[in-house]
């Protein structure tokens, strides 16, 4: 569906019956396309060590107070093989940005030996920051099938106010990851923080133009919230209420949905950090995709991009059934053993000259 500026920007903004219809249109688009399942992706936080100081993460580089670690490999397949016996389709493993050729080398391995571990049948999404076309083409080349890389905004003028002005947080350099991406063969996904200082309906109606307008295959969005060790605490007293930016960021979903039907849209942790239920809302707001924390527990407490970050102390066996009962009772399941690929992304590699290079992974595996 085609939708103007103005009409997302006065959406943005919807109240009672219009936001219920919004929601209701959004999943009737949702399951138009992929039914009633949710896909997972076990989350692996690999790293917190970061390069990058952008002013409103909790783990940019000049934070003291983060305990620093990084998995071992031993630590990440025992998850990885956690999330394969137990039915994932697929993992997502996320770093802070590092470009080091150990660190290239670490990632590149893991890739490989989770794909002997499970029979080249688990699906991994990595984010790891930005990287030369040339690694990203290795770890796509090792096993690694999507990415997301978060542009955070796509006003040029406002990314320049929440990051450094320096070679290592341009606005352009990002724009060229993405495209880069694209052009290696991932499914290629982004995201926005909603509800930063100085941010307008506006730019956020740009936001999702901006990712129709890129044709991306995946999402994760979600409320921006204060980490008081970063540079942007200073303005938390300036920002939309927390429940607010919880509510625009469900409008959000609901949009990008109607605007692009077929891609693959998760439900973020931090929406759970505001809202108990808040993964259940942005799923009936059109979300198909949920990421459970597999990280190891000891280290869960040290990944934290933003304060009051959900840490289960469930086993996560016992959190998988809670998760899958809390689906059931909005009317949708867990879609066990299926990678879950972007639709949106399979009908254009179909398009595509080279096809078989891009598809064989993925176009002939059950989907449901």
């Amino acid at each position: 569906m085609k939708l103007l500026k103005e009409e997302l920007i006065r959406l943005l903004d919807a109240e009672g019956e219009e936001e219920h219809s919004l929601f209701d249109l959004a999943v009737k688009v949702k399951l138009g396309n992929g039914g009633h399942t949710v896909y997972l992706r076990g989350l692996i936080e690999f790293s917190n060590i970061c390069k990058k100081n952008c002013y409103y993460c909790g783990i940019r580089k000049d934070n003291s107070n983060t305990r620093r670690y990084c998995l071992s490999r031993n630590e990440a397949l025992d998850a990885i093989r956690f999330a394969y016996e137990n039915g994932f389709g697929s993992v997502a493993i996320q770093s802070g940005e590092q470009s080091s050729d150990r660190f290239v080398r670490e990632i590149d391995s893991l890739l490989k030996e989770s794909m002997r571990i499970t029979n080249g049948e688990i699906g991994i999404t990595l984010s790891c920051g930005e990287q030369t076309e040339e690694v990203y083409r290795r770890w796509f080349e090792s096993g690694a099938s999507r990415y997301l890389l978060r542009i955070e905004t796509s006003s040029e003028a406002l990314y320049r106010k929440i990051h450094p002005a320096d070679d290592n947080h341009r606005f352009a350099k990002r724009l060229e990851a993405l495209e880069s991406l694209k052009k290696t063969g991932y499914q290629t996904g982004t995201g926005v923080l909603i509800g930063l200082p100085s941010q307008t309906r506006e730019d956020l109606a740009d936001d999702l133009l901006f990712m129709k307008q890129f044709d991306i295959d995946m999402c994760g969005m979600g409320p921006y919230i204060c980490h008081p060790k970063t540079p942007l605490y200073r303005y938390d007293r300036e920002l939309l209420p927390l429940q607010e930016r919880f509510r625009m960021t469900l409008r959000m979903i609901a949009l990008l949905r109607i605007l692009m039907p077929d891609i693959n849209i998760a439900a973020t942790t931090a929406l759970q950090s505001i809202e108990a239920g808040g993964r259940e809302k942005a799923i009936l707001a059109g979300a198909n995709v949920l990421m459970p924390n597999i990280t190891p527990q000891q280290y869960r407490n040290d990944y934290l991009l933003y304060p009051n970050k959900p840490v289960t102390q469930l086993s996560d066996e016992d959190n998988l059934r809670f998760l899958e009962q809390s689906l059931n009772q909005i009317g949708h399941q867990i879609g066990y053993h299926q990678q879950g690929n972007s639709s949106h992304y399979i009908k254009k590699q179909y398009k595509r000259p080279n096809c078989s290079r891009y598809c064989h992974n993925f176009l002939f595996l059950p989907e449901g």
